[in-house]
């Protein structure tokens, strides 16, 4: 219990720092929010002058938004920690509830309570009001009610965004993008019981900073607080970039309606500059699990909503993420040489966020005969990448490369976390720094003035290639020049969830992460997918 204690005085204030714990009151303020099923009402039924469907409620109740406390695997991974870290256990799930049941944790917050996860679950087994608003994800009135007091500021991020708490239900402030006239106003407070409010916040990247810019904490031995570890960034990788000038976090991932449409079925009138609520990030593989795995997790998203979450959110990907090119191919003697240049599209490091997530290349070799001579980074149907270090052995990593000479070196961008002894882990609350970050910087990322939270680590560093905008590796492949003309062949593959961070799960004993290993060892072939990619062909007799 002393350990418990330490861990409580140390971190609680990091962990759960909202404000002094109040007295507690009869139960949860579940009257702060409403559930999304109040909000399709009316924002359900939109179409475009051209026909096409832009209704706010279909398009979110298939997101992860919607589906956050749903999410197999962000589940299986709460229960690790707290298996990890068992005196700890209730200030984790308060932690993990702020931006995955983040309606429900307020309430529970506000009423001088801790926030809970496992309470809550499964999604749909309670009457329970707290129970039904934990299930409803990060839903309509949270990110509509936010307050543009502090955002964009330390202090409001780790989910700490803050609500008006005193106003009552039915002149409580729901923001949006434009000015509403008092009979659209009246309506609205009448049916929903929230005045519209024009907020230009809802427009700005520092509203989403709030829930994805996340600090956690490791836990020592002894429950004491280890180390800060900046566990998902995004935002402070942006405003680093050129693009905190030029584009908003919504630009790219709230898709803009095409042409003048309504954001109401009732008395709606049209707007310009709507944006489709799908929330194009870099998750396929869950939408997908929730669709085949409905009964056991609970899912209400309709199957074709969640199949084109995932197939919009792999357009994007492809379309708007990165470029590959084959520079320089020519035979010197007997090697192949040439570079694979990597450009990030992405106005933050490509791959960015949750520390599963990891970019690599794949290049393969054939000669004149289609027979193949050489490969780096061929995915495996279970997951893993042949050749990578930690996919081989959980203790070890890849090192980033400048350059590539054997099929057992892969160029492998991810964020590799360290315990305070300096050895590998995917715990985030065993983690207290990275020991590798090698991830794609966006352009007019500056390395030399990158903040820690930001900067670049390992090998990466001393690589003067690895710049502001992508990467360039330099290929040296034997060869027998006579078996030429060559094909050069690269892609840059992409895997929300790696190996290692899904297989770790299995040490622990508990229904979550078990389901969780055996979903991923299920859609392990399809876990990962080509973002670009580039094709030569090298003429053996070419002089350098």
């Amino acid at each position: 219990m002393v350990g418990a204690a330490r861990f409580t005085l140390a971190a609680l204030a990091a962990l759960l720092a909202a404000g002094p714990v109040r007295a507690r009151e009869a139960g949860p303020r579940t009257d702060l929010f409403a559930h999304s099923r109040e909000c399709m009402a009316c924002h359900n039924g939109l179409v475009t002058p051209s026909g096409e469907d832009v209704s706010i409620g279909t398009a979110w109740r298939g997101s992860m938004m919607a589906n956050a406390a749903r999410d197999p695997y962000w589940q299986a991974s709460v229960r690790r920690e707290s298996a990890d870290h068992p005196a700890a256990a209730a200030a984790i799930e308060h932690e993990c509830a702020t931006c995955h049941m983040p309606m429900a944790h307020v309430a529970a917050r506000l009423a001088g309570d801790d926030g809970r996860v496992f309470a809550h679950l499964p999604i749909g087994a309670n009457d329970d009001a707290a129970d039904d608003l934990a299930g409803d994800g990060v839903s309509c009135t949270v990110c509509h009610q936010i307050l543009p007091d502090a955002l964009g500021s330390r202090e409001t991020f780790v989910g700490r965004f803050r609500i008006d708490e005193r106003t009552p239900a039915g002149r409580r402030a729901i923001f949006g993008p434009w000015t509403v006239d008092a009979g659209r106003t009246a309506l609205m407070r009448s049916s929903a019981r929230f005045e519209p409010r024009d907020g230009a916040h809802v427009r700005e990247s520092a509203l989403c900073a709030t829930c994805h810019t996340l600090y956690t904490h490791a836990i020592g031995p002894d429950g004491e607080a280890a180390g800060e570890l900046a566990e998902q960034v995004p935002y402070l990788e942006w405003r680093h970039s050129r693009y905190r000038d030029a584009r908003s976090c919504q630009d790219c991932h709230m898709k803009p309606v095409t042409g003048d449409a309504a954001v109401s079925s009732v008395w709606g009138r049209p707007r310009e500059d709507g944006r489709q609520h799908v929330f194009r990030g870099g998750n396929f593989v869950v939408p997908r699990m929730l669709n085949a795995h409905r009964e056991e997790l609970g899912t209400h998203a309709e199957p074709l909503e969640l199949e084109a979450v995932a197939m919009r959110t792999l357009a994007h990907l492809q379309e708007a993420s990165a470029r590959v090119e084959i520079l320089d191919a020519r035979v010197e003697g007997d090697r192949l040489a040439f570079e694979v240049g990597v450009r990030n599209l992405a106005g933050h490091k490509l791959p960015t966020a949750y520390p599963s997530r990891r970019a690599w290349l794949h290049v393969r070799i054939e000669d004149a005969a289609g027979v193949p001579v050489f490969e780096s980074g061929r995915p495996n149907t279970d997951g893993s990448i042949a050749g990578n270090d930690n996919d081989a052995d959980g203790t070890a990593f890849e090192p980033h490369h400048a350059v590539i000479e054997t099929p057992d070196q892969v160029q492998v961008y991810e964020p590799i976390l360290g315990a305070p002894d300096g050895t590998v882990t995917t715990g985030l609350l065993t983690a207290a720094r990275y020991l590798k970050d090698n991830r794609l910087l966006p352009e007019g990322f500056d390395r030399a003035t990158a903040p820690p939270d930001i900067a670049v680590q390992g090998a990466a560093l001393e690589d003067p290639d690895f710049t502001a905008g992508g990467d360039r590796v330099a290929f040296r492949v034997p060869v027998v020049p006579a078996n030429g003309p060559f094909v050069v062949a690269a892609d840059l593959r992409y895997q929300p969830i790696g190996y290692r961070w899904a297989h770790n799960l299995a040490a622990t004993d508990a229904p979550e992460p078990r389901r969780f290993v055996r979903y991923f060892r299920q859609a392990a072939e399809a876990a990962s997918v080509v973002l670009a990619g580039g094709r030569v062909r090298v003429d053996a007799h070419r002089e350098p």
